[in-house]
């Protein structure tokens, strides 16, 4: 008889950092959808961003097959992580089960998560704009977690979403926000990059700020900044924003 052995950690504060990372910076994942002719599982690849709440949010065109899958059947799982050097089984990763839920156009959502997507994945003014593109919310309902071997955990949405009063006040200041960051502060962007994240120098630029943090990019290469405290209000966003460019700077400087 065999014995049922619990493989899943209890959840910490390290666990909700890593999936919040994964989520944050990953810029593509792979979908399963259920093929609506035969009922078989299919598994696609689809670019990937977030909503201000850490809900994943992805574009796909009407020629793509996950597409009429998602239309016919909401259920879906995704799985985001990117594998480093050496066993990718290793590497950590996430899989979240999912309902999808179509982003109609010319609605206030829409123009939302159409400029952090473009924001988060630059390449996609390309085709973001065309008719047969349609945007998903991924409605998350619960996630596993694998940090690397003998790190699994099992995570409710409500436990890694970043569910927050000021998400929604943070949504209409965050693009003024961003694009004062990159066009006037780039020195203060490459102060985040080295002094938080410990990264080389390079033209980074910010792509995005939530409650619990912001996101940066060069390239191909995405990083994901959080605060200490999560923000309370727009004003706040600009307060931390300031002074952590200040001990960014004096923590180099030293």
């Amino acid at each position: 008889m065999t014995e049922n052995i619990d493989v899943f950690r209890d959840i910490d504060d390290g666990a909700i950092r890593l999936a919040r990372t994964l989520l944050r910076s990953a810029r593509h994942a792979v979908i399963a959808t259920l093929d609506p002719a035969s009922g078989d599982p299919i598994a696609t690849r689809v670019g990937f961003a977030t909503d201000h709440d850490g809900t994943p949010i992805i574009l796909v065109s009407a020629l793509a097959a996950h597409t009429p899958a998602l239309l016919a059947d909401p259920r879906c799982s995704l799985l985001v992580g990117e594998p480093g050097k050496g066993d990718p089984l290793a590497s950590p990763r996430m899989t979240i089960s999912a309902r999808a839920r179509e982003i109609p156009r010319n609605t206030s959502d829409h123009a939302r998560v159409e400029w952090r997507y473009r924001s988060h994945l630059p390449k996609s003014k390309l085709y973001v704009s065309l008719g047969d593109f349609l945007f998903f919310r991924l409605e998350p309902k619960n996630a596993r977690l694998n940090g690397g071997f003998g790190r699994a955990y099992q995570l409710d949405a409500s436990e890694w979403l970043s569910l927050y009063p000021v998400n929604e006040e943070l949504a209409v200041a965050e693009r003024g926000a961003v694009e004062h960051m990159n066009e006037d502060h780039s020195e203060a962007i490459a102060l985040y990059a080295r002094f938080y994240a410990q990264a080389a120098d390079g033209n980074w630029r910010m792509t995005g700020i939530d409650a619990d943090g912001f996101d940066l990019a060069e390239g191909d290469n995405a990083l994901r900044i959080f605060f200490k405290e999560p923000l309370t209000s727009a004003k706040d966003m600009h307060m931390t924003l300031v002074r952590m460019a200040g001990e960014a700077r004096a923590g180099l400087e030293s």
